[in-house]
Formats: C-alpha cells, structure tokens, sequence
C-alpha cells in the first residue's frame, strides 16, 4: 500500500467570475479549474482523533486529500481519504458531529503501459437520448461503494467497481475525489466554493510512480477563469478533468469525442473553428440540453499555444514535442489527414509521422515547425519594431499650444520616418487628476505624420491650446502602428501591424509639482487573458495607461449614451 505524505488545507471561499468572463463562462461546461487565488495555504500534521474536539462548526471551506490507495489481488479498490474544513479541523462525512455533511465521489483509473491518457475502471453508460446512436461506457465516477469511518475526517472508501481479472499492478494508477460539503442550512454559497478535489498517484506494486498525465496545470487555466468550474460546482482540477476527459469517453447522442485535448482545443476555438464557420456548429448535447460553444471567442489569439502550454508541468512541452492528429485537427478540424485534404494534399497515417515535418524547434517563424506555424503574427521577430519616446514639452502654457519633441526608432535604434507609418497620433489629455473634466479638461489627438525630423527626432507644435483654465498636471502621449506584409510575395504572406508600446509623458502648466496620472489596473493584469492589448484600437493602445485618456468620465457610447 503506497501512502500519501503531508497534507494541506485551502479556505474554501472565493469570488464570483465577472459579467465580463461570461461567454466562456458559459462555454466551460465540463473541463475547469481550482481557485488560483484562494487564501493562503495552512500546512497541518493530521490527527483525526487529537483534532476531533475542536471539530464544532465555524470555519466554512473544505479540504480533501487521498492519503494512499491499494488494490487487492482479487481486484477490490481502496482509497483513504481526509477531510478537513479551512482552519484544518476534521469534518464528520456525515455532519452530524460538524456542521454540513459532505458528499465524496470517486474515480479509479490506470495509465496503461506504453499509452499516455487513462482508462477508467469505473464507467457509466450513456444512453442517447436525442438520436439513435449506439449508447457509450464512458469513464465516470464509482456508484455503490462503501465508507468506513477510522476517525472523524479520516475514512477508507472501498470501491464497488473492481479493477479488472489480470490487471497491470505495474502501471499507473490514480484515485481522483471530489468533495462537497453542503453548508445550505447555514446560508448562501457557491457550491465550488465549498468543494475540493484530490488525485493520488500510486504504483499497486508498491514500485515508484515514474509515468502520470501532466500536460497542463490547474494555474494556467485560473489565469483566467479564476476559478471556472466545471459539472455544477464538482470538478476544479485539471488533474482530475483528465480522468474522465480521455478517448475512452464519447458523447453518445453526437458521436463527439470528450477527449481533453480535443473538447479544450474546441472550445476555446469556438466561432474560430473552420467547421463552425461553415456553419457546422460545435454542441454537445449533456444532461437533457444543448452546450453550444460555437460562439466562444478566444480572448487573445487562440494560436499562442504558451498560453495555456506553461512551464511546470512534467509533459509541459506535450504541443510541440508531440504532435497528433487528435490535437492538430481538433483546431484545424477542415484538414483531412486520411486523404491529405488541407494538408498540402499529403495523407497521414500514424502519429509518429508529424514529426518528420513538424518538429519542435523552430528554424523561423511561420515555419512548418509546431512553434514557427503558431506564432502570433503582431510578435513576430521579423518585425522591425517602432519605439517612441518623448523627449520634452515645450510651451505648456494655459492658453497656448504645446511643443512635443519626440523621436522614432526601430528596435534596432534606426530612425524611422514617421510619414511612411500607416498612423501616429500626438494624443494631449488633462488635467491628470481626471481627464477631460472641469473648466481646464482637454483630450485631443493630432496627427503629426508631415512634420520634418532628423535623425529620428521631431519637433511638433500642436494645433490645440491648453485651455485657459488649465491648471496642474497633464498628459502627452504617442501612438503609432504600421501594417506589414511578412514575407511578402510567398505562399504563406501574413499581414501584422507593428506597434508602438505608447507611452505618456507628464508636465506640469503652472508651478506645481508634476503628478502622473494614478495607475488603477496594470497592462499585466489584462495582458494575463489577453496576452498583450494589440487588439485594441488596431493595436496602437496597448497601455491601460493610454486607455484611461480616452476612456474618462466625459465618454459616452455613440448609441446607449453609457459612459464608457
């Protein structure tokens, strides 16, 4: 029997997603994640019977952790399980000696030898209910097992499913447990914030675990969903998502695969898919209703494979060392690989072909390679790059019109001539402490494309005046772009716009000390959905610094009059 070491416990309590996150909200039915920024962990050593006098309710939250598992020869499953609430104090399954019963489901499942993705052990069919499809033994959790308590928050579950006669006491084998502790009696909460899950790895042999399916962290995905959950409230873990979430497991009304690497890669797609476009949509049809994602949008190229793909993971780098054709078309789902059709008309028949083309190393970028094909096309390093810097103001006087010397670059510090730049804008706003407001409030944008330079750096005298009122601080601001075609004249041409980061500089008008603009939210803080903010405005607004000139009190939309 293989035991787990340490454990932890996490307060179950967090925030609501915002209205903003709401179509893919809505889109991740089945596949989510825990809660990235939940309090701080508390490490504890357990001891259920030591612990169990200060098990009276108070701390909402709850922790579960698998603390080892064993299969018999003749096949029986057993998990030992804890259960904690936030502070570490031990939870009675039943609630009767803690307050709220909690409720655990569990999944066997084993890595066979020589494969990547599990086989459940413990299955449910799956009638359909919509079509005459044939019905589906789909990977789920066990039904009909049995609890026995050690001690208050420690039990052994024994599961009715058995692992199969001959089974591999050699591969990889996991527990996976999701708990619900029902607190309804007590008020209101959301149910993921009231649940945990675990996974433990073993070998039943007793030999060490070498092989595990890792691909993909918890964290990457709360990067944005923070946390998005998945099957009402249950599944929080990528860990445990993907013991379900393999070939084994096809939805029975549309024939569609559940597999995570295709459904993640789909969903995310969403309206991008070629099939959706042409006007196929992408459904499943789950628990008597339609999930539709065919209008999921990506926030951020749905190509920039390392948003999801981070470091840490054990097979981190799983999308460019291991290419196939479950992966490649789920995304690129108009490619026959059988026929070769929307693939230079060659025919694939084997996974281990892909590499022979598609290597995990990229000679440039828009190469065949996996990292060159997806490269984003507005981060090229092909791209000259425009770098803008203010170097003074000249003339910030109330009532007259500001001087602006600037100078133009590329990345490599060459000049570049401003007037073959598809657009750039000297952007002036004030007063600082809330732009375009008061007496003194100004926000104009001005094209300064004729003004001669040398070396670079110009000198631009603007058409507006501070107003008379002006008084304090304000902001002047570049902003530039120019639309490329990257190797232009091939095959593989790809249009991108070369942006500046704009930046501001601050000056005062009168006799004050210059006060910069107050920094509410970061560009980071968008850029960890959004990758960067070139989408915005052709991409020459990529500062959340920038944004707020335009974006102040005094803009309304054009059609609602809502202040944006």
């Amino acid at each position: 029997m293989i035991n787990a070491i340490g454990f932890s416990a996490t307060v179950g309590r967090g925030l609501k997603a915002s209205a903003g996150t709401a179509t893919i909200l809505a889109a991740l039915l089945f596949c989510n994640a825990a809660f990235a920024d939940r309090p701080a962990k508390k490490q504890i050593n357990f001891d259920a019977v030591a612990a169990a006098s200060q098990s009276i309710f108070g701390p909402t939250g709850i922790v579960v952790k698998v603390k080892s598992a064993a299969i018999a020869a003749n096949g029986t499953i057993t998990a030992r399980v804890t259960i904690v609430d936030s502070a570490g104090n031990p939870l009675d399954r039943t609630g009767l000696q803690t307050g709220g019963p909690v409720s655990m489901s569990l999944i066997a499942a084993t890595i066979p030898a020589g494969q990547t993705q599990y086989v459940s052990y413990t299955t449910s069919v799956s009638n359909a209910t919509i079509t005459n499809n044939p019905s589906q033994v789909q990977a789920a959790n066990d039904s009909g097992g049995t609890f026995t308590q050690n001690a208050i928050g420690d039990y052994t579950y024994t599961f009715k499913t058995l692992a199969p006669a001959g089974f591999d006491a050699t591969a990889t084998h996991s527990i996976g447990v999701s708990a619900f502790r029902d607190l309804s009696e007590f008020g209101t909460y959301d149910e993921w914030a009231e649940t945990s899950n675990d996974v433990f790895n073993f070998v039943p042999n007793g030999s060490p675990v070498t092989v595990t399916r890792d691909v993909v962290a918890t964290a990457a995905c709360n990067t944005c969903h923070n946390p998005l959950i998945g099957h009402g409230g249950s599944r929080l873990k990528v860990e445990l998502c993907v013991m379900c979430h393999s070939p084994q497991t096809i939805n029975a009304d549309t024939g569609l695969t559940m597999d995570m690497k295709v459904l993640i890669h789909k969903i995310h797609d969403g309206a991008g898919l070629p099939s959706v476009v042409a006007g196929t949509p992408y459904r499943i049809w789950h628990r008597g209703a339609w999930s539709d994602f065919s209008t999921v949008v990506f926030p951020q190229p749905v190509y920039n494979c390392t948003s999801c793909h981070k470091p840490g993971p054990a097979q981190a780098d799983n999308w460019k060392t291991n290419p196939g054709a479950a992966a490649c078309t789920s995304c690129h789902d108009n490619v026959n690989l059988a026929t070769g059709v929307n693939h230079v008309n060659l025919p694939v028949f084997s996974d281990t072909q892909c590499k022979a083309c598609h290597s995990s190393t990229a000679t440039g970028d828009f190469d065949a390679s996996i990292p060159g094909a997806h490269v984003v096309a507005n981060n090229s390093t092909s791209l000259p790059g425009i770098v803008t810097k203010i170097i003074k103001v000249d003339n910030a006087i109330p009532g007259s019109a500001p001087v602006v010397t600037f100078s133009v670059n590329d990345k490599s510090g060459k000049p570049v001539d401003i007037s073959k730049l598809t657009q750039i804008r000297v952007v002036l706003g004030g007063p600082n402490v809330d732009y375009q407001t008061g007496p003194g409030g100004i926000r104009v944008s001005e094209d300064p494309s004729k003004t001669a330079g040398s070396g670079g750096i110009y000198t631009y005298t603007m058409t507006n005046k501070l107003p008379t009122a002006a008084a304090g601080s304000y902001t002047v601001s570049i902003e530039a772009r120019n639309t490329v075609n990257l190797l232009p004249g091939t095959t593989i041409q790809v249009a991108a716009t070369d942006a500046a980061i704009p930046v501001e500089y601050y000056f005062t008008v009168d006799a004050s000390a210059t006060v910069a603009r107050r920094q509410v939210v970061s560009t980071a803080k968008c850029s960890t959905c959004h990758g960067d903010l070139s989408f915005v405005h052709g991409g020459s607004r990529g500062n959340t610094q920038e944004c707020t000139i335009c974006h102040n009190p005094t803009l309304v939309d054009g059609d609602r009059k809502s202040v944006v």
